[in-house]
């Protein structure tokens, strides 16, 4: 954590900021009222709210079923870089880019039947994300597109279907494939839309665009079958279908929709290679955490959005620097 509190001081030198420097100094001697304060406005899914216990404990109540937790990478940064930046964090679990771009979205807590029921749901519906953004918006962090392309849907088949399977074929693959392209294409139309509200809402923020990590080794066979602290009943072959023609698509459509609308892309998936579903080091954690009451549901834990702190930081850093 001190290592990013170090950083604080590289505003003191434009030029250092500009080239992207990230070299600790020392701070000593400097003093709190001179360092500048920028608005930053976090936006996104369950992948930046954290949701799951092992991405920490909800810190917000009375429970708005967004299920922002206290080890995300949100709230990592804002706890790094104190009162330089200051957070605001609308992400939510199960949020589409639609209900962050223009429509109100009803939460879904810890409600994901048949692995878990959350006793208090229904929620009141939360007001779209970008709504928090405004014309004095410095920066904003946006982590969406896998509810859009119904990811969690896509993981409830798959596991339908490669139960009783024995592990063997492409039993998911075989019935989805045909739709992955339309999936991908409303993502990067729906994408792109949003952006363009967040720069019409914030003409003068600089916007990240935050991809998702590595969720699925290329090599499978770390994953064993019928492991529901990894994928559960999901066929090897399928998750080589999920890695290979859906995940990593993915995170081209996020990258290039944010090279097309003036956005910049922070990309987690190279840094987490090693560190998927299947690792003994794993920074996502399976269908559940901890059988058979800690469902997780393929969401990253503490050190996953430890992770996706620092390059947010260094993009962060970047985008506040003088020009």
């Amino acid at each position: 954590m001190t290592r990013f509190r170090k950083r604080l001081a590289l505003l003191g030198s434009a030029a250092t900021l500009a080239a992207g420097a990230l070299v600790p100094v020392q701070l000593a001697g400097a003093s709190p009222a001179a360092a500048a304060s920028y608005e930053w406005v976090a936006l996104g899914d369950s992948y930046t709210a954290g949701v799951i216990p092992a991405a920490g404990d909800v810190f917000e109540y009375p429970r708005d079923g967004c299920e922002r937790t206290d080890r995300s990478y949100p709230q990592v940064i804002d706890r790094d870089l104190g009162s330089l930046i200051e957070l605001t964090n609308v992400s939510c679990g199960a949020a589409t880019i639609e209900d962050i771009t223009f429509r109100a979205q009803q939460p879904i807590g810890r409600h994901l039947p048949p692995f878990s029921e959350d006793p208090d749901y229904p929620f009141p519906p939360v007001p779209p994300q970008s709504e928090a953004v405004t014309s004095g918006t410095d920066v904003v962090t946006v982590g969406t597109g896998g509810n859009t392309l119904g990811f969690a849907q896509m993981l409830i088949t798959c596991l339908e279907r490669g139960s009783g399977s024995g592990g063997v074929g492409t039993p998911c693959r075989d019935e989805l494939a045909g739709s992955v392209p339309e999936r991908l294409n409303k993502v990067s139309t729906d994408y792109g839309e949003m952006l363009d509200k967040l720069r019409e809402r914030a003409p003068h923020a600089k916007l990240l665009s935050v991809g998702y990590p590595t969720v699925v080794p290329e090599d499978t066979s770390k994953c064993g079958y019928n492991n529901f602290e990894q994928f559960g009943s999901i066929t090897r072959g399928d998750l080589d279908w999920l890695r290979e023609d859906v995940l990593e698509p993915l995170n081209k459509v996020i990258e290039k929709s944010s090279g097309d609308h003036d956005a910049s892309f922070v990309d987690l998936y190279d840094s987490s290679r090693n560190h998927s579903v299947c690792d003994s080091g794993k920074w996502v954690e399976g269908i559940f955490t901890r059988l058979p009451d800690q469902v997780a549901f393929v969401h990253p834990n503490a050190r996953g959005h430890q992770n996706a702190a620092d390059h947010v930081t260094s993009a962060l850093l970047n985008a506040i620097s003088p020009n």
